[in-house]
């Protein structure tokens, strides 16, 4: 693989966001959040998980590439491989946001990685956000990020599967993730990735079987499962791995168990795979 892009590391950026009203309404009707209460106070929780809505890049949109992201070369390394996938996240909340809070995040790149692998030729980027409002630290997240190339040959749809998931589970959720779902999340995070709402583009372009469901929005579905057994806000830590794709139109399980402070949490596509490993702790 050639390629040198350690000039790269360290590099910074800061954006700035508000938490309006208005989006965080829209978040929590894009995830049900409250949908089964008309209790007051659910307008004064902030979601677990809402952060990654914030402090988006906000590109022109004829400077987007081919895919919908904006080009790599800016802030982010000139990486030659198309593919792009959110692998993996570990969040680590200090204290909750609050609505009609300014807030800043600052982005630094720790670390770039070439990798070899069964599919070939790859590249993790790992990312450190910061999250905070004046001198307060919300939250900090670490950040991996992976790219490769397109697959040599098209992707099938995983098989339908009436076997519950594997292993023992105190909380076990399902929902079908359908394109409308997908395309809200899209608009909440200002993504404009194609994966996850043009159909021909992720079949012919990327080798996709379907749409594919945003990573962060898996794990807010598992952090949501999280506030509903738990309540809100409760979670200290929070990491999560990508495993494997998720689609739409498919059934997606949501299992966690609790032991002590601590929380083994997954999510299982419709064929029984493990998509998504997760861990938190109170």
């Amino acid at each position: 693989m050639s390629g040198d892009w350690q000039d790269w590391v360290g590099r910074s950026e800061t954006r700035e966001d508000v938490i309006t009203s208005g989006g965080l309404a829209r978040f929590k009707a894009t995830l049900n959040i409250g949908a089964d209460t008309n209790s007051d106070t659910d307008a004064a929780i902030v979601p677990d998980g809402f952060h990654w809505c914030l402090c988006r890049p906000d590109i022109a949109t004829e400077a987007l590439g081919a895919d919908g992201h904006p080009p790599l070369g800016g802030f982010m390394p000139p990486l030659p491989f198309p593919r792009r996938m959110w692998a993996a996240s570990d969040v680590e909340f200090l204290a909750p946001l609050r609505p009609n809070m300014a807030v800043q995040r600052r982005s630094t790149i720790e670390a770039i990685t070439p990798k070899s692998g069964q599919s070939g030729d790859m590249v993790f980027v790992t990312l450190v956000h910061e999250t905070r409002s004046g001198e307060n630290v919300h939250m900090r997240e670490r950040q991996s990020i992976v790219y490769r190339d397109h697959p040599s040959a098209p992707t099938p749809l995983p098989s339908v599967s009436d076997a519950p998931p594997p292993g023992a589970w105190d909380w076990h959720e399902t929902i079908v993730p359908d394109p409308p779902l997908l395309f809200r999340y899209s608009a909440l995070m200002f993504n404009t990735h194609r994966i996850h709402y043009d159909l021909p583009y992720a079949q012919e372009v990327e080798g996709y079987p379907g749409l594919v469901v945003h990573g962060p929005l898996t794990a807010s579905l598992l952090l949501k499962l999280c506030a509903t057994k738990l309540g809100d806000n409760r979670l200290k830590q929070f990491s999560y791995r990508a495993k494997a794709p998720l689609y739409a139109d498919q059934m997606l399980h949501l299992c966690g168990r609790l032991q002590g402070d601590a929380l083994t949490l997954a999510a299982f596509g419709a064929d029984g795979r493990e998509a998504i490993s997760a861990t938190a702790c109170l």
